[in-house]
């Protein structure tokens, strides 16, 4: 059986779609995942409506403690997990990864695993130069500017070591070898 480990961060902006991806590949295959979310994501679930149906969809879910707690940089390091995967992940997250801080659960999680052999798909909101329209808590449509430095630091993020760039939440069912349909 395969084992991933997920790390939610702050992002509102493509998070009901990670999501409803992640609870559609749990329902089609037979992969344990562990969630875990960064004080932030945690905020962020609350704040989409989203809480009542994290505890119910991934009941053994874990909230950040600190930058080591709970301990899930041992067990991705040593490859206890099959892959790593940091979905939807915001600008301030793959910014700490870039330049190497590792003050938050999930950007020590992703410094450590680095460190090892296992997989990380990191799926960062701010990819491409431009506009993106994303949606708000309401469900109201908004528009949202990238900034030059968080697209740079996402080009930065992709010449890293051991980490993959999603560029949609459907990419996990490729490196999941899971099907859409």
């Amino acid at each position: 059986m395969k084992r991933i480990a997920w790390g939610i961060t702050g992002s509102g902006d493509l998070i009901k779609e990670t999501y409803e991806t992640m609870v559609d590949i749990k329902e089609k295959s037979e992969i344990d995942i562990m969630v875990f979310l960064s004080r932030e994501g945690e905020t962020v679930m609350k704040w989409y409506h989203m809480w009542n149906d994290i505890q119910k969809d991934f009941p053994n879910f874990k909230t950040e403690g600190g930058p080591n707690s709970p301990f899930i940089a041992g067990p991705l390091q040593v490859g206890h997990y099959d892959a790593l995967i940091i979905a939807p992940t915001t600008a301030n997250t793959v910014a700490k990864i870039v330049y190497g801080i590792a003050d938050t659960l999930v950007t020590n999680v992703v410094a450590q695993t680095a460190k090892g052999s296992t997989p990380i798909y990191i799926l960062p909101v701010d990819q491409k130069r431009g506009s993106v329209k994303t949606f708000s808590p309401e469900g109201r449509e908004m528009e949202l500017k990238m900034r030059e430095v968080d697209v740079t630091n996402t080009e930065k993020l992709a010449q890293m070591e051991n980490i993959s760039i999603l560029e949609k939440p459907d990419d996990l069912y490729d490196i999941l070898g899971i099907s859409k349909d």
